[in-house]
């Protein structure tokens, strides 16, 4: 899962929202030395990324795409599932996706200044280029994926992957709405934030 799709299954504090995105960049740092509540946060973002990939619905949406991209299709579905869970917004929350994204960043801002350096670059470019607006747009998002595609350091041909996201849209949207509320069933009751 993507950013958004992190905090949306975190709790709604900074040490949650700083552990539940702290698992993309976790790579030497010690963990061990971190509050409990950052350590739980970290925790939950391992949790949703194993039942992800280990989901059949995910891996039936992965086989959607041409032999060429299909070594890409989790990267393209973690930002395309940020844009389907806006689209859906209504479906999962009641409180209006700008309130959160507002709140999100709030969030995100007290921990920046003890974050490490890779992941401090990120979540600022995050804040200030307001990443979760271009995902509420197909375009914004395919673009966003382009990014990322640029960013491989071998030779590959995942850029340009919006043609195939535009084209099983629908497809990917319907299993999309099966698998996400068996992901929020799952943080619900296996959530390390949500044991007692």
């Amino acid at each position: 899962m993507n950013y958004l799709a992190h905090l949306y299954l975190a709790k709604k504090n900074a040490d949650s929202y700083y552990g539940n995105l702290l698992g993309d960049f976790q790579r030497g740092i010690d963990t061990r030395s971190l509050p409990a509540t950052i350590q739980n946060g970290l925790a939950n973002h391992i949790l949703v990324d194993k039942f992800t990939d280990q989901h059949k619905l995910v891996k039936q949406s992965q086989t959607m795409f041409s032999a060429k991209r299909r070594r890409f299709s989790g990267i393209a579905l973690d930002v395309f599932y940020d844009h389907l869970l806006i689209k859906n917004w209504s479906a999962f929350s009641t409180t209006p996706f700008e309130a959160f994204k507002t709140q999100s960043y709030s969030l995100l801002r007290q921990h920046l200044p003890s974050m490490h350096q890779p992941m401090q670059q990120v979540v600022e470019k995050l804040i200030t280029g307001d990443w979760f607006s271009h995902y509420q747009t197909l375009d914004g998002t395919t673009r966003a994926i382009d990014n990322i595609a640029n960013r491989i350091r071998f030779k590959n041909e995942f850029k340009g992957v919006g043609k195939e996201l535009t084209q099983h849209y629908c497809e990917l949207e319907q299993l999309f709405l099966m698998y996400f509320p068996e992901l929020i069933n799952h943080v619900a009751d296996h959530g390390p934030e949500n044991q007692n």
